[in-house]
C-alpha cells in the first residue's frame, strides 16, 4: 500500500476543514504549515491528521484540529497582534498563533509540557512567541494589555484577570461552563463593557489555578 507523507496529510486535514465552514486563508495556510506531529509522542505520530483530540502527557491533551481552527479564526488575529494563550499544552496552538500576530505569550502551568513545548517552537524557527509556567487564571500582567486572548481549558466562568488583561477592542476566545455543558464563548471588549456571545458545544480539560510544582517563571 502506498504511503502518505505529513504533508498529503495536511492538505487533506485543510479539505476536511474547508467542508467544515473554515475559511480564513491565513489561519488555513498557518495549520498547513505546522506538521502537527512534531507536537505528539513517536507511538502518536500516525494519528497526527486524524480530527480528534489526543492525550499527550500531564493529563493534557492535543486539541481536536477544528477545534484550533475555529477557535484561531474566531480570534481574528492580525500580524500587529500581541497575543496571550492560556494553556499552552504540547505547544501546536502557540505555533500556529505565532504565524498569525506579532507576539506570542503563552502560559502553560506544567513545566515537562512547557519545557518541551518551548523546544519544539525552536526548531521550527518560531521566535515571537514565548512559554511560560505559570497560573492561567490569572494571565500573565507584565506583558498586558493583550489585542487577543485565546483560552485552551475550560472553566465554570472566564476568569475576570483574563478580562482585566484584555485590550480596548480585544476578543477573547475560549470554552466555558459546567462540565458536561460547555460552550465556546467570544468576548469582546469595548467602550460600554465586555459583550459575550455563546458559540458552539465543545469539550476540554479542565482551566486549574496554581502549579502542580509550586514554581513559575
Amino acid at each position: 500500500m502506498k504511503s502518505i507523507s505529513p504533508s498529503s496529510e495536511r492538505r487533506q486535514l485543510i479539505q476536511q476543514l474547508e467542508a467544515r465552514g473554515i475559511h480564513n486563508r491565513r489561519v488555513l495556510r498557518a495549520i498547513e504549515n505546522t506538521p502537527r506531529e512534531r507536537f505528539l509522542p513517536t507511538d502518536q505520530q500516525d494519528q497526527a491528521y486524524v480530527d480528534e483530540a489526543i492525550p499527550i502527557d500531564c493529563g493534557q491533551t492535543i486539541s481536536q484540529p477544528y477545534m484550533v481552527a475555529i477557535m484561531t479564526e474566531l480570534l481574528d488575529v492580525e500580524p500587529t497582534h500581541r497575543v496571550l494563550e492560556i494553556g499552552a499544552g504540547s505547544g501546536y496552538q502557540s505555533a500556529i498563533l505565532a504565524q498569525l500576530a506579532g507576539d506570542v505569550t503563552a502560559i502553560e502551568r506544567h513545566r515537562p509540557l512547557a519545557d518541551c513545548a518551548r523546544q519544539r517552537l525552536e526548531k521550527l524557527g518560531l521566535a515571537n512567541v514565548r512559554i511560560l509556567v505559570g497560573d492561567g487564571m490569572l494571565g500573565h500582567p507584565p506583558s498586558q494589555p493583550y489585542d487577543r486572548i485565546l483560552v485552551a481549558a475550560a472553566g465554570p466562568v472566564c476568569p475576570p484577570a483574563l478580562l482585566e488583561q484584555l485590550a480596548p477592542g480585544g476578543i477573547l476566545v475560549g470554552p466555558f461552563g459546567p462540565e458536561k455543558q460547555q460552550i465556546l464563548q467570544r468576548f469582546r471588549k469595548t467602550e460600554q463593557g465586555v459583550a459575550c456571545e455563546n458559540l458552539i458545544p465543545c469539550r476540554f480539560v479542565p482551566l486549574l489555578g496554581g502549579l502542580p510544582d509550586e514554581q513559575a517563571d
